[in-house]
């Protein structure tokens, strides 16, 4: 006969738990896709939930006797959660922007595509990067690294325990603007190279050959230019994925801190 008490004190742990693992579900990148069934990460996170709840002790949990406090704590878990996710998400950008650039510089910013994963549009290079980056997530199993930093943090934030550092989490929000644009002019940076010389050797035949209309011919050559070094750079991507990774576990690592 299998006897197994579950007392209101442990039900509301395991709440608490649910809170700020679902927050990360609904942030977190991979499984925050539009295009991944609603039940499918409740029950991710409902199972996530449980497996925490059966490795961390009750016994951290704060005993309330008044709902407004309660509220309070949930609220306080809650953004925990969405910071912890956000922190990880937000490096993701740098594709949209490496691609938004390289779309400028081979003429097709005009051109946008609607993006099933985040029902936004996007540009055609940042499509290509932000499916290109989610199959290397697949494959080198990152989504396993997300779901063990989040475990972690229970062992730095347990239940009730975060602090909010505005001034850290700033100063975590400024390192990754300087990042963001470090990181996104290296991804797009072969693509800029060859359209920097091509514009220069399009100026050279402007005045060799003023009678050919540059602007008519540069376009199509812009076009082929960037679609052949896209091409030919895609070995570079996991180089290029390594880059937006490292930067990803160290913004968590930063909005961490900035909790503690």
């Amino acid at each position: 006969m299998i006897n197994y008490s579950f007392s209101f004190y442990d039900l509301e742990y395991f709440l608490l738990i649910f809170v700020r693992v679902s927050m990360f579900v609904y942030i977190a990148p991979f499984f925050s896709m539009t295009n991944t069934p609603r039940n499918v990460r409740v029950l991710l996170s409902i199972f996530i939930s449980y497996l925490l709840y059966n490795t961390l002790t009750p016994s951290q949990a704060v005993v309330t006797d008044s709902i407004v406090e309660l509220a309070l704590i949930v609220i306080k878990e809650a953004v925990t959660g969405l910071l912890i996710g956000l922190s990880a998400n937000i490096c993701l950008s740098i594709l949209n922007f490496a691609g938004t650039i390289a779309d400028m510089e081979t003429g097709l910013s005009m051109v946008t595509i609607f993006d099933p994963a985040t029902r936004q549009s996007t540009s055609i290079t940042g499509g290509i990067y932000n499916y290109s980056f989610n199959l290397l997530m697949l494959s080198s199993g990152l989504y396993i690294y997300l779901l063990g930093a989040l475990k972690d943090t229970y062992t730095l934030i347990p239940v009730n325990g975060a602090i909010f550092n505005s001034e850290s989490l700033v100063n975590s929000a400024l390192t990754f603007m300087a990042d963001y644009i470090l990181i996104g002019f290296r991804i797009m940076l072969p693509i800029f190279a060859a359209m920097l010389m091509l514009n220069a050797i399009l100026g050279i035949m402007a005045k060799v050959s003023p009678q050919m209309n540059m602007f008519a011919v540069g376009v199509q050559l812009k076009i082929i230019v960037g679609l052949g070094i896209l091409f030919l750079t895609v070995s570079l991507l996991p180089t290029a994925a390594d880059m937006i990774y490292t930067e990803m576990k160290k913004m968590m690592v930063l909005f961490v801190k900035g909790m503690i």
